[in-house]
């Protein structure tokens, strides 16, 4: 479940806002988003996961609070934001 050091860097690279820039907001959301979907699909399989479960409201929560974030400091990068993930559509 946990994502590789390659398609991490694919997300970095994606979403990154300057060249050496790991650790962003925007990453932080799309690392965030990647796992969340990932831990999602396992749930829909697994539906008695109730440890894994409490891992995703954790994920939400925590991604919750970086929008809230971007979203105090800069409202129109994220709603780009959130039109580019595909999150609160």
């Amino acid at each position: 479940m946990a994502l590789t050091q390659q398609q991490k860097q694919e997300i970095i690279s994606q979403y990154q806002v300057h060249d050496t820039d790991t650790g962003s907001s925007d990453v932080q959301v799309a690392m965030l988003t990647e796992r969340i979907q990932r831990l999602s699909s396992h749930l829909q399989a697994n539906t008695k996961d109730y440890s894994s479960r409490r891992g995703l409201l954790k994920l939400i929560g925590q991604r919750k609070r970086l929008l809230g974030y971007i979203n105090q400091h800069n409202p129109e990068h994220y709603k780009a934001l959130i039109r580019r993930l595909g999150i609160r559509g």
